[in-house]
């Protein structure tokens, strides 16, 4: 039993001045996990020559760009070519910081660009971490007719979709976990002398804390990937991303989250007004803060970002929580519900989710700031009252202060 444990301790901690531990990985994964890989890599077989098109949520996160490098190395194993695409922004602090410090290989695509872009150079697109709801790159491919090769997430059902191979597991905290049981199962043997294989695995590993909040929580699948990957990637690497400071534009939104939130049953809500497009990931940012105050157990932020490229306004949100019985995903869809075409304005995880709602006609022509500042106080008073709605049902629905 002792001689069990030490092995299991020089995996699960990499020490580059020891030797690795030969283990079967195989025998870490359970049966369902060990079919849908062999089904994945069927499908790539079968797509051998092929060239597809990753497409990512318009504002990727970690998970979503890691498990995406994960998936474009495991497919040059069979002779596709990939290239990783998102249409909106990187703004987040850490998510530039990995991009940046380790060359991962995704691209912006804004959608202007995308609705002339000649689509036929790719045999099909693929979904990951996202269902194609959250992509506005998804409907012109669709449009497009490229076939959805894979579909690859972790978020509950968000819409029906129709790929050759589906792999969609809710009670996964992470997507890069599953990528990881991808390469459990040697659909990709990482070796630890290339380059691309430490870097990617160091991206899996902090896609995998960002998404289950640093390990907090985290399920046994988790901890077993985590685990894993603990023998290939650079913990040096990770502080690095991990240090990368705030700007101040990121300071002032978590100021104005502090200065205008209201607090009703523990939970905090916070509109933050207009905010740029580059600056749309201080929104989740500032939820993360104020859910920390005594006392609150859930905090919303939202705000008006503005699209320039598209002249466009959207009313942006984030939810996070810490308390288990509230699941953000039901929470969002009840709040918001559903637009013209029957689709939800947002969802969620575990302890996390979003909102994106279009604001259509009354969108741009900010030149009159009595305007613009109309127009932010009655979507800052419909987002209030619907949220309490659900926060404090049997109180009266709040009025304008003005």
């Amino acid at each position: 039993m002792e001689e069990s444990n030490t092995e299991l301790a020089q995996i699960a901690v990499r020490d580059e001045a020891l030797p690795i531990v030969s283990c079967d990985s195989k025998q870490w994964l359970d049966p369902g996990s060990a079919t849908k890989a062999e089904a994945l890599r069927q499908v790539l077989q079968q797509h051998s020559g092929d060239r597809h098109l990753v497409v990512l949520q318009d504002f990727p996160d970690p998970d979503a760009m890691s498990s995406a490098w994960a998936y474009k190395l495991i497919a040059l194993q069979y002779d596709i070519e990939c290239d990783i695409v998102y249409a909106g922004a990187l703004s987040h602090q850490e998510n530039i910081a990995l991009v940046k410090l380790t060359g991962l290989p995704v691209q912006r695509l804004p959608l202007e660009l995308a609705k002339s872009k000649d689509w036929s150079i790719y045999n099909g697109c693929v979904l990951i971490d996202n269902q194609g709801t959250t992509s506005q790159l998804f409907s012109l491919l669709k449009t497009a007719e490229i076939p959805l090769i894979v579909a690859i997430d972790h978020h509950t059902i968000q819409d029906e979709l129709s790929a050759e191979f589906l792999d969609i597991r809710p009670h996964i905290r992470a997507t890069a976990t599953i990528f990881t049981q991808y390469l459990m199962a040697e659909l990709l043997r990482l070796d630890i002398n290339v380059s691309d294989h430490v870097k990617c695995a160091t991206a899996l590993m902090h896609g995998l804390r960002s998404d289950t909040n640093q390990l907090r929580q985290a399920r046994e699948d988790d901890f077993m990937a985590a685990a894993y990957l603990s023998r290939f990637y650079d913990s040096q690497l990770i502080s690095s991303v991990l240090q990368a400071s705030r700007s101040k534009r990121v300071m002032d939104v978590i100021e104005r989250s502090l200065k205008n939130r209201i607090i009703q049953n523990n939970f905090s809500i916070a509109g933050v007004g207009y905010l740029r497009y580059d600056d749309r990931d201080a929104i989740p940012q500032a939820a993360d803060f104020l859910v920390t105050e005594e006392n609150v157990h859930t905090a919303v932020v939202y705000g008006i970002v503005h699209d320039e490229d598209e002249d466009i306004e959207l009313v942006t949100g984030s939810l996070r929580t810490n308390k288990l019985t509230l699941d953000p995903d039901e929470f969002i869809k009840e709040a918001f519900g559903k637009d013209a075409q029957g689709r939800f304005f947002g969802g969620g995880r575990s302890q996390a989710g979003g909102f994106e709602i279009p604001m259509g006609f009354l969108s741009g022509s900010n030149d009159s700031k009595d305007f613009a500042r109309m127009k932010w106080e009655v979507f800052d008073l419909q987002i209030k009252q619907k949220l309490l709605k659900l926060v404090s049902p049997k109180d009266d629905l709040i009025h304008s202060t003005n």
